[in-house]
Parts: C-alpha cells; sequence; structure tokens
C-alpha cells in the first residue's frame, strides 16, 4: 500500500516547497509528486496540515537518554530506549556513543550494537566510540586511566562491528600515522577530537584519512595567530566535517558563525551530545563514579566540566535557527543532510528523494516535533 503525504511545506532540493506530494512503500521514499498524481488519489493520505516535512535527524554523538547511559547498560534494551527517547524529538537515525571505556565494555558496546541492528531496532545506525585513545591534555569529563595508544588487538576490536557505521574519536597525536591508515582502509571513520594535536599534526592525520572533527572547538586546540591549533586545520580543510553542539553553552554563538562562515558549505553538523536526562526528569546521572548534574540544560561535575549535554536535535535545529540566524532549510540540512554525507549513507538517508529510506520528521510552525516516521512506520 502506499502512503501518500500531503499539505506539507517540504524541504526538497535546496529549499522548502508546497504543494509537494511525498509518497511512500515499504519504508522507501517512490516519488516527490503533486496532488494531480493518480498514485495519490488510490493512496492512504496522510495529510500534514502545513506543518514542516524534512528528512529525519541523524545525531553521531548520543551517550544516552531516558535515563540511560551508554557506558553503563551497553545492551539491546538500552538502545532500544534510547533510541526511542531521541525519536521523540526528531531524530530518526544516531551512533549510540561509548565514552572512553575498558575494552570489555567497547566489546559489548559493539555486540549489543550488532545485535542492535540485526533485530532491526529504530534509529540505530552504528556505533561512535569516543576514545580511549585520547589525550589527557584535553581530557573533559573522560577517565585519563582508560587512555592508551591502540595495538593490534585494539585495532581489531574497533574494527569489528558487522552492521552498520562505526566512528572513532582518537587524538591523532597519540596514534601513529599508519594505524590510521588501517583504520580507515578498514571501514572505520576516524574523527580527531579531544586532542592537543597542533596544525602540523592535524593536517598530517588528514592526509593519512581523518575524515571529521568531534564537537568543534571543545576539547582541542584552539585557532591562534602563530598556531592554527585543530581548530585552524578543521576550518581551512575543504574534505573535512565538523560536528556543532549548539547548546548556547559549549560554543558562543558568535564563534559559531564565524566558523560556519569560514568552512566549505555542506561540511557542518549538528550533534547533541546527549546525556541520560535527555527525555528524563531525572537531572542527575554519573560517569565512572562522578556525578552529573544538569542545571539550566548545562550538564556539568560539581566543578564545572562539562560532560556532555541536555540537547536534543530538535532544539539544535530550533537554535540554530534562532541563536545562529541559519534558515531552516539549512539548519534542517545540517541536521540530516550533511551528517549522512559523513557517514557516507547520502545514497539512502539524510534527503528526501526517490529511493531514500522515508525517515522523516514532521515539525510544527514553532519547529517542535509533530512526529517522526522510520522506514515509513509512524
Amino acid at each position: 500500500m502506499i502512503t501518500a503525504l500531503l499539505n506539507g511545506q517540504v524541504l526538497f532540493d535546496r529549499e522548502i516547497e508546497s504543494e509537494l506530494v511525498v509518497l511512500i512503500e515499504n519504508g522507501i521514499i517512490i516519488a516527490i509528486t503533486d496532488a494531480d498524481d493518480k498514485r495519490v488519489q488510490s493512496a492512504q493520505q496522510h495529510d500534514l496540515g502545513g506543518r514542516y516535512l524534512l528528512p529525519g535527524f541523524i545525531d553521531c554523538q548520543v551517550n544516552g537518554g531516558g535515563g540511560v547511559l551508554f557506558n553503563d547498560a551497553p545492551n539491546v534494551d538500552a538502545l532500544r530506549r534510547i533510541a526511542t527517547t531521541h525519536r521523540r524529538f526528531g531524530t530518526t537515525g544516531l551512533l549510540p556513543t561509548l565514552i572512553s571505556d575498558d575494552s570489555a565494555v567497547m566489546r559489548a558496546a559493539i555486540d549489543a550494537t550488532d545485535a542492535a541492528i540485526a533485530q532491526g531496532v529504530p534509529g540505530i545506525l552504528g556505533i561512535h566510540l569516543e576514545g580511549p585513545y585520547l589525550s589527557p591534555e584535553r581530557k573533559g569529563v573522560h577517565n585519563p586511566a582508560k587512555f592508551h595508544a591502540p595495538d593490534s588487538s585494539d585495532i581489531d576490536l574497533v574494527c569489528s562491528l558487522q552492521n552498520g557505521r562505526t566512528l572513532l574519536t582518537l587524538a591523532p597525536e597519540r596514534v601513529a600515522p599508519e594505524v590510521l591508515h588501517e583504520l580507515v582502509a578498514r571501514g572505520v571513520i576516524v574523527a580527531a577530537g579531544h586532542t592537543a594535536a597542533d596544525y602540523a599534526q592535524t593536517r598530517a592525520a588528514l592526509d593519512a584519512g581523518v575524515r571529521g572533527f568531534t564537537h568543534l572547538f571543545n576539547a582541542m586546540t584552539p585557532l591562534g595567530s602563530r598556531e592554527p591549533g585543530v581548530v585552524g586545520a578543521a576550518l581551512e580543510d575543504k574534505n573535512s566535517w565538523c560536528g556543532l553542539i549548539v547548546d548556547g553553552h559549549h560554543v558562543h554563538p558568535a564563534t559559531l558563525r564565524i566558523a560556519i562562515a569560514a568552512k566549505a558549505k555542506g561540511k557542518m553538523f549538528l550533534v547533541t551530545d546527549a546525556m541520560p536526562p535527555v527525555g528524563s526528569d531525572d537531572p542527575v546521572f554519573y560517569l565512572d563514579g562522578v556525578a552529573i548534574t544538569c542545571r539550566d540544560g548545562i550538564c556539568a561535575t560539581a566543578q564545572g566540566t562539562l560532560a556532555g549535554s541536555a540537547l536534543d536535535m530538535a532544539t539544535a535545529v530550533r537554535n540554530t535557527v534562532g541563536m545562529l540566524g541559519i534558515p531552516l532549510a539549512e539548519a534542517a540540512r545540517m541536521a540530516s543532510t550533511y551528517p549522512a554525507e559523513f557517514l557516507g549513507l547520502q545514497q539512502s538517508h539524510g534527503r528526501i528523494a526517490a529511493g531514500c529510506r522515508a525517515d522523516l520528521v514532521v515539525l510544527n510552525d514553532d519547529l517542535s516535533v509533530h512526529e517522526t516516521w522510520i522506514a515509513g512506520v509512524r
């Protein structure tokens, strides 16, 4: 049975257009057409009531949600709860993110991700391993006792996911170039983050296959007048992608506007770095025994160290429009099209186009989420 989504404002190609009808069959978008199409008349019609119809949001950095931290519960049930929670905020695809941990926890997290994808848990696209190959100088809230340089067994572990995408955040100055080459050759998407690298080291890592930067500006060397640092290398490079946390706390809005203007178009995407309080009434969680409290949208330790965020993707889109002055069409692409391209999923995800999965989000005029569709299921 064909489903017709009509009477919406549809993000199609580069702009938002009205009077388009999206036809879905078997979880796939089969056509973008108009109301005169004969297939529309015989389809099961779903009236969007003039709301925005956008590609479903894709979040490459989700530590938790719904009161669950992935590190504490690396199992399928936890992934289902995290994905279900974030779906309420328009996220139809995500990478559950494991903060630096022991190899046994990494193994469990990878196995759980494989199992979740094999079982068809909606929204799980792979895994993001944030560490443990990071710099103690830029550790953030990560436990430096977990940090080490990867050996051959670590490489095999990181490369062991059978289903979906693997994203690995590492400090490139702590990983040999030949290891970077091997990881990339074996299909791992490598991002630089929590790094004290200088510009030259970052440039060499990009040449070795580093594809992106994890939460740009946070936990990395800044742009300076004589030493461009990681941030300078990231903004200069035309081929890499950068994740941005647009919550008004991690990075000043003016800094974000400058960065977006400097970076090649289509290479900035939104992430949440979400923690368990997202979608939960409990503001407190623990990371390696350290209490983290969420107040006024800020997740931090008692000493004030930021520990992820309480951000969801719908709020990130609203902030990108409201704080940064980015048009909704571009903000929506930053939450869907660009992360799909970063993950190499552009042929199937992140666009409203024939042949793509029917992963969609419907927003009200105030940009709150009205409904989500994953593989054509509402």
